[in-house]
């Protein structure tokens, strides 16, 4: 049988924001793959993820380039998606628009990569990639809640994925930071957003067009 090794969490170091939190050392796990007669192994992160069984209580995301498997969130990480998916109810209610609490996979167009947001906001009839992936141009918004192990990848690297993907609206929760803020990027082109708003948490932020709302942040605290 032929086997591939990969990523067990995407914890690799601490955010250089909080150097002062020590990192887990990445844990591996060995996944076998056995092709049927006359087909190859999986060669790219794509055609891995697309091989792996369902694992639950697990997050499989390809991120630059690499696939990423990592534990799903604590009850907090959960509670401030919740928390956002009930205050915009009034708005999906009225639009006849879904929201999928980390419970959905997204398609990124272009990269054809794989991510699994905290929060996805998708009209109902979202175009997908196969059975189980929302095309992420289809999408309305998606957030995401930083923790010590995916503060990199929500800070610094899913802005230019999401963009050059073309969500919208990319939400991030960020309750590492001193003083803990919420930010909004919006208007994506060119492989990045060309706007973004920061508010500490507790105050108002206005998420502008496709959804047209002001979020009181106070949620979150």
């Amino acid at each position: 049988m032929s086997m591939i090794d990969i990523r067990d969490t995407d914890i690799e170091t601490a955010s250089q924001e909080h150097p002062e939190v020590a990192a887990p050392r990445p844990e591996y796990r060995q996944a076998h793959f056995e092709p049927k007669p006359g087909e190859d192994l999986p060669s790219t992160p794509r055609q891995v993820f697309d091989a792996l069984p369902h694992m639950p209580g697990l997050r499989t995301e390809i991120i630059d380039g690499r696939l990423i498997v990592s534990p799903v969130g604590t009850p907090e990480h959960a509670r401030h998606a919740v928390r956002l998916m009930c205050a915009l109810l009034p708005i999906l209610n009225e639009r006849e628009w879904e929201a999928f609490p980390g419970n959905v996979d997204v398609c990124l167009d272009g990269t054809r990569d794989p991510v699994e947001p905290d929060l996805v906001i998708a009209p109902l009839d979202c175009p997908r990639w196969g059975d189980r992936e929302l095309l992420s141009s289809g999408l309305i918004l998606v957030a995401e809640v930083v923790s010590v192990g995916s503060a990199v990848h929500d800070r610094e690297i899913k802005p230019v994925m999401y963009a050059r993907g073309g969500v919208p609206c990319y939400l991030i929760i960020d309750p590492l930071v001193d003083p803990r803020q919420v930010t909004l990027m919006s208007e994506p082109g060119q492989g990045r957003y060309h706007r973004s708003v920061s508010v500490t948490m507790g105050e108002k932020l206005e998420i502008p067009e496709p959804i047209g709302f002001a979020l009181d942040t106070g949620i979150f605290l």
